[in-house]
């Protein structure tokens, strides 16, 4: 996400949730998104995207995509093999033995909207499975949910009806981010999470998989805020970004019809283009 749209949230104190708001006063959710705006700070860096084939030099490669935003394009990470497109590269060389062929189409500050323009890049390269992560631009600019789903429903179908197996990792809890206090905090929680809930059923109703990250590492990131998060405090640091791979490995094992427990030792070294 980029620093404009990051502020786009705390600039408008989310505008949604308006009983919320009525409650609690405009007045006050101002004064906590002006505080968390001095807070955030800005990542001048270009995410270093997990690109190109790796493995074996010889054989058929497994054809992965990654679409989305900042989260799937790994901004805040070092380096690629940091980012969740590197702990995926990993853990299918590692299950397999077959060289990965990564493509990563995600922009930073991508919304829902944006997925079409990806998914027809994606298609290009005919990935056996891609792997999004979106939500959160949507949320901080404020995209009707229903929006954002449609678009979302749109992408999924276009992938499916291609015959790619589509694994999506669901908006994170925005409400983990630390310089963003309460009550802004409730409202990004409430709204983000609301997102994932949504993102979860369209997923499953589309044949895809969706992996609740808020659910499975909210309470990490709240627990190790000053090393999950980058320096920006916003977006996940490479150890932030390496448990979100984790956690999404299992199923991109399995929408590959591998046995998810094989990819477990595999997030040790950086793989090597091939």
């Amino acid at each position: 996400m980029s620093a404009r749209r990051q502020s786009a949230l705390w600039g408008a104190g989310l505008g949604g949730a308006s009983a919320v708001a009525a409650a609690l006063g405009v007045g006050v959710l101002a004064a906590q998104a002006r505080m968390a705006r001095r807070a955030i700070g800005r990542l001048r860096q270009v995410p270093p995207y997990q690109d190109g084939r790796f493995g074996p030099t010889t054989g058929t490669s497994i054809r992965l995509a990654m679409l989305g935003d900042s989260a799937a394009a790994g901004l805040g990470a070092d380096a690629a093999a940091d980012t969740v497109g590197g702990v995926l590269v990993r853990g299918v060389l590692a299950a397999t033995g077959r060289p990965v062929l990564m493509t990563n189409h995600a922009v930073v500050g991508a919304r829902s909207a944006d997925l079409d323009r990806q998914v027809t890049r994606a298609l290009s390269q005919r990935p056996h499975v891609a792997v999004l992560i979106v939500g959160a631009n949507d949320v901080t600019n404020l995209v009707p949910q229903r929006v954002a789903v449609a678009h979302l429903v749109a992408a999924l179908a276009r992938l499916r009806e291609a015959g790619c197996e589509v694994v999506i990792g669901t908006c994170p809890d925005l409400g983990t981010i630390r310089p963003v206090g309460p009550p802004l905090r409730t409202v990004a929680r409430r709204s983000s999470r609301s997102l994932a809930a949504a993102q979860g059923r369209a997923a499953r109703a589309a044949g895809a998989r969706a992996v609740d990250i808020h659910t499975l590492l909210g309470p990490e990131f709240v627990a190790n805020a000053e090393t999950f998060f980058a320096p920006d405090r916003f977006h996940p640091s490479g150890l932030g970004y390496r448990r979100i791979g984790q956690a999404l490995l299992p199923d991109v094992l399995a929408a590959l019809g591998v046995e998810p427990d094989l990819g477990r030792r595999a997030i040790t070294a950086a793989p090597t283009p091939s």
